[in-house]
Parts: C-alpha cells; sequence; structure tokens
C-alpha cells in the first residue's frame, strides 16, 4: 500500500484518533481510507445519472470569517443557472447559515458541492439530492 503525507490541523487528527478509538478501527489511516471512499461515492450513484435534480446545500460558517461569506456569494454568481434560491440566516450567537436550493444535474450539482467544500473556515457542510421527478410523485401521491 502507497504511504501518503497529509497536512491537517491539530484539532481534526485528534477527533480522527479520537473517531477511530470510539469507533473500533485500527487507526487513522483506516479512517482516512473510509472517508475518502464514501466521499468519492457520493455522486456516483447510478440511478441519479442523467435526470434532473435538486439539492439543499446547507453551510454553517462563523459570522466574523467575513471570505467564507464572501465565497458563497461569488459561488452563487458563478452557478447562476444551477442556484434556484439562495437564503442566508444568523444561528446563534456567533454563526451564520448559508442555504442554496440546487437545481440541475449529478455534474453541476457535484462541482458545485466540492467548491463549497474547498472554501476554507466553513464549519460544516451538508447537502441532500433527490430526483426531480421522485420529488413530483411523493408530492402527489401525498396531496
Amino acid at each position: 500500500m502507497t504511504v501518503v503525507s497529509v497536512s491537517m490541523p491539530e484539532e481534526l487528527l485528534a477527533r480522527i484518533d479520537a473517531f477511530a478509538a470510539d469507533h473500533g478501527y485500527t487507526g487513522r489511516s483506516e479512517v482516512v481510507r473510509e472517508a475518502a471512499r464514501d466521499l468519492l461515492g457520493e455522486f456516483e450513484d447510478a440511478r441519479l445519472e442523467g435526470r434532473d435534480l435538486m439539492a439543499v446545500v446547507t453551510v454553517l460558517f462563523d459570522y466574523e470569517t467575513t471570505s467564507v461569506e464572501e465565497r458563497m456569494i461569488r459561488l452563487r454568481h458563478e452557478h447562476e443557472a444551477l442556484v434556484a434560491s439562495n437564503f442566508h440566516s444568523h444561528v446563534g450567537d456567533h454563526h451564520c447559515m448559508e442555504l442554496f436550493i440546487l437545481d440541475g444535474s449529478l455534474e453541476a450539482i457535484s462541482t458545485f458541492v466540492g467548491k463549497v467544500r474547498a472554501t476554507r473556515d466553513t464549519l460544516t457542510v451538508d447537502y441532500s439530492v433527490i430526483p426531480v421527478d421522485d420529488f413530483a410523485r411523493t408530492l402527489s401521491e401525498s396531496g
């Protein structure tokens, strides 16, 4: 197996070590390998390819980190055709939440989520993806 050197903040490394110990992993390498497999597999779901999709992307960051908010604004403009809606809210004393509603292809959504995740100083990035035809069917069945 190839050995790879990765730089990360001490706090993240401590969390990985604690997670490994708490969940029975043999060490941090096993945790990182599993996380990498999961990340790479997120957008490889064959049932989503070639379909119109909706996605909700939620980003949480410290409100004093203006570079994150500026990056979110730039991403919204760069992906104007993909972003159906965008909502900004203050959460608690020191945090902001950015919510994006996306409407587009798997590739476009994947690219957008990747750029959001690559933004320094975000605290969390969460998302969900659903095929539009599944969403429409769910609405008609519940109505």
